[in-house]
C-alpha cells in the first residue's frame, strides 16, 4: 500500500507543469535592442507553454528603456529610433493585454527623462523606484533577466 501512494506521488508530481518565473529587468536605450528584447520576452513564453509549463513573466523599465511607454513617443525619441520603438511599444502592450505580464516604469527615470506621469500608457504601472520592485520580485524567487 506504502510503495502504490509513493508511486502516485511520483506520479502526480511528474505531472505538474513547472512555473518558470523571471523578471526582465531594462534600462537600455537601443531601440532596435529594446524592440528584439520585447520579442524576445513573448518567443520564450510561447517556447515554455508549448511544452506545458507555465510562463510567470514581469518587466521593469528604468533609464533609456523608459520611452517605450510614453503615448506620444514621437516627441521624445529621435526619428531614427521611431520604428523600432512603435514596434517595441506593440509587442510591450500585446504582452501586457495578450499575455498577461505585469510591466512596471520607474518613476525616477520617468523624471530623469523630462516624462509626465500623464504621458505614460495608462496600463503601465508607475513605481517610486522600480529597483525595488525588481529585488522584490528576486526575493520572491524570479530569475532575473537583465536588458542593458
Amino acid at each position: 500500500m506504502k510503495n502504490i501512494f509513493l508511486l502516485l506521488f511520483i506520479l502526480f508530481t511528474a505531472l505538474q507543469a513547472k512555473e518558470y518565473k523571471a523578471v526582465f529587468d531594462c534600462s537600455s536605450s537601443d531601440a532596435g535592442y529594446i524592440k528584439s528584447r520585447m520579442w524576445l520576452i513573448n518567443k520564450t513564453m510561447n517556447m515554455i507553454e508549448d511544452s506545458g509549463d507555465k510562463a510567470n513573466f514581469v518587466i521593469t523599465l528604468h533609464g533609456g528603456c523608459v520611452a517605450m511607454v510614453v503615448k506620444d513617443y514621437d516627441m521624445i525619441v529621435d526619428e531614427k529610433d521611431l520604428s523600432s520603438i512603435a514596434q517595441a511599444q506593440k509587442q510591450l502592450t500585446h504582452l501586457i493585454k495578450d499575455r498577461d505580464v505585469d510591466v512596471t516604469v520607474c518613476a525616477m527615470s520617468l523624471a530623469a527623462n523630462a516624462i509626465d506621469k500623464e504621458d505614460v500608457l495608462e496600463f503601465i504601472k508607475i513605481s517610486p523606484n522600480s529597483f525595488v520592485d525588481t529585488i522584490g520580485y528576486q526575493n520572491d524567487g524570479y530569475a532575473l533577466m537583465s536588458f542593458k
